[in-house]
């Protein structure tokens, strides 16, 4: 893990990495939130502006100078929006720690959220990384913990139904919340707990995902090295719906997603499975599609899919770890 040299007595028990994105009232709740939790637990932050271009970076550093604990939070502003991967290892870069805790900035922490969390660590010194329970603002318990993507759940996804579901429930990549501990794959990185031990053994983030499934990717890895995911219903934290990307919004809507999701979905697939198994699970795709279509036969609703999805899963598939679309379309 290639990190900035600290001198031996900045090494803390638990570095935050947060990045804005033209989220500056956002990052400023998110930073209280967690400032609030640390309470007597030796911690740093490290807000990462990812060249918002906008009036972020002024607002952050006003604000972080009102701060009676000032000296625990660093402004670090990059020269360009690397994405997701590129902003979060900077930030993990920036400090020695025990733990590292990637969080996005429309969330917060609940009271309690760092003694639960830091306990369970503690306790299972050969897990690598750890879920917390993550709900939406409104209570709901938001699906944060997973199996892999695999041409089987695209073939229920691209169904949308029942039936399809159901005959390859063991594929299907959302899990049960609160899930068997044996069943969790990979868990959302809105916020997620690592062990420093992670970083050193597999290194940073792949930052040839500019935004969404570098997670996926990361904990495939991290599980490779036998590292194991455990899920932490105690610890709590609070992401509000569509707060710091329009991806999810544009999803409920069934809407065109941006290029960048597609391209690393592929990368993905390709890394996950090789050409084939990209070019199989997109397929896989279509042919759920068609039984989708056929449930008019049934007089049934078809369920709809993304604006141009049919083209746009196949962004990339001859060159899936090239383009990374480091702009937001």
């Amino acid at each position: 893990m290639k990190k900035q040299a600290s001198p031996p007595d900045q090494t803390v028990r638990v570095l935050i990495s947060v990045i804005n994105y033209r989220t500056a009232e956002l990052t400023m709740q998110c930073v209280q939130s967690v400032l609030d939790d640390l309470g007597d637990i030796e911690g740093r932050i490290a807000i990462v502006d990812n060249a918002s271009g906008d009036d972020s970076v002024e607002k952050l550093r006003e604000w972080v100078a009102t701060l009676e604990r000032k000296a625990q939070v660093s402004l670090i502003e990059s020269s360009s929006n690397s994405g997701f991967s590129g902003g979060h290892n900077q930030g993990v870069s920036s400090c020695e720690a025990e733990y590292y805790l990637i969080l996005n900035s429309d969330a917060v922490l609940r009271p309690g959220f760092f003694k639960e969390i830091l306990n369970v660590a503690d306790e299972n010194p050969n897990t690598g990384l750890f879920a917390p329970s993550i709900e939406y603002d409104s209570g709901e318990v938001q699906v944060s913990c997973f199996r892999f993507h695999s041409p089987l759940s695209e073939l229920a996804r691209g169904a949308g139904s029942g039936p399809v579901s159901k005959l390859v429930r063991n594929h299907l990549v959302a899990l049960d919340m609160p899930p068997e501990p044996d069943t969790i794959e990979w868990a959302s990185f809105a916020c997620i707990f690592i062990r420093r031990a992670v970083f050193d053994t597999v290194g940073l983030m792949d930052e040839g995902y500019f935004l969404y499934f570098e997670d996926t990717a990361y904990c495939r890895k991290a599980r490779s090295a036998n590292w194991n995911i455990k899920h932490v219903q105690k610890a709590v934290a609070v992401h509000f719906r569509g707060g710091s990307g329009p991806v999810k919004s544009l999803a409920h809507e069934r809407k065109r997603l941006p290029a960048y999701y597609y391209a690393s979905r592929s990368r993905m697939f390709y890394q996950s499975y090789g050409w084939l198994g990209l070019v199989g699970a997109n397929l896989c795709w279509v042919l759920g599609r068609v039984l989708a279509f056929s449930r008019v036969l049934f007089g049934k609703r078809i369920p709809q899919a993304n604006q141009a999805e049919w083209r746009d899963i196949w962004i990339n598939i001859f060159s899936p770890l090239g383009k990374s679309y480091a702009k937001k379309d």
